[in-house]
């Protein structure tokens, strides 16, 4: 079950389940999608140079890549428990709501947010990046949605139906990327209004995770739709999910489109 947006007139406001995150700091690192490298690869070579600001860095799953390809990556983010986490790999983390954080001057030549935009006011947001970056600098935001095949879709919501009759939304019922594209256009009409920055442009990159039985699930306790299931009803869901992956065969491969909505520092903007 993937973690879908809210509404976006609300979005950053909901931030419940963001915090449901830290609870298992150690599964949600080992369970979540990373990101592809050569989503990492596009951001660095068209960014002025290698300082990163890593906003809602969580575990820094989304900030190693970036080390990796040697950057030097700040973190902020809400949540203690995932800032410790972050900090015991290396990084540093300053704990704070991007729109209260303190820069302290500090400036930056990208600013990346994986799978984390929808929890901030994406006009706030993008000012406050604007901020923080160099001239050249470039705001890079993105998140993985599901693409899976007709016959992994079509077991995984028939689950859905059976286990959560009453939920307003089967999320495998439709594309991921359909129930995306409101978060994409709130998110580069924010960077618009902040105007700070050039035209926004939308980058998009395919991969593909395999799945054993265990990892699917593990994956499933981590989003933040299953911290709003009552307990029992997850366990029902966790283990008539776990049934349908073993009709799969006990595995079974997932698509993925990794989506950026990213601009560059310039413009109008000061």
């Amino acid at each position: 079950m993937p973690t879908l947006p809210f509404p976006q007139d609300e979005s950053h406001r909901h931030r419940l389940a963001a915090e449901s995150f830290g609870g298992d700091a150690e599964r949600y690192d080992r369970a979540r999608p990373r990101y592809p490298d050569a989503l990492v690869e596009a951001i660095v070579a068209s960014s002025p140079g290698p300082e990163v600001l890593d906003v809602g860095i969580g575990t820094g799953i989304s900030a190693r890549p970036f080390r990796a390809a040697g950057g030097s990556v700040l973190g902020v983010d809400p949540d203690p428990r995932m800032a410790a986490y972050a900090r015991r790999d290396g990084f540093d983390v300053e704990v704070a709501a991007f729109e209260a954080w303190d820069p302290a001057g500090r400036t930056f030549d990208a600013v990346v947010a994986g799978q984390t935009w929808h929890w901030i006011d994406p006009v706030t947001g993008a000012a406050k990046a604007a901020a923080v970056l160099r001239p050249g600098g470039r705001l890079a935001v993105f998140w993985n949605a599901f693409r899976p095949s007709p016959e992994v879709a079509g077991a995984l919501a028939d689950v859905h139906r059976r286990v959560l009759p009453d939920a307003p939304l089967n999320p495998w019922t439709a594309p991921a990327l359909d129930g995306y594209a409101t978060l994409y256009a709130k998110a580069a009409d924010g960077v618009r209004r902040s105007g700070s920055f050039d035209e926004p442009e939308q980058w998009s990159f395919d991969w593909e995770r395999p799945y054993t039985r265990e990892e699917w699930l593990d994956q499933l306790r981590t989003g933040g739709d299953a911290a709003r299931i009552p307990p029992a009803r997850l366990a029902e869901l966790l283990a008539a999910t776990g049934e349908a992956v073993d009709a799969l065969g006990g595995r079974f491969t997932m698509p993925f489109t990794s989506m950026v909505v990213t601009a560059v520092r310039g413009g109008t903007g000061g």
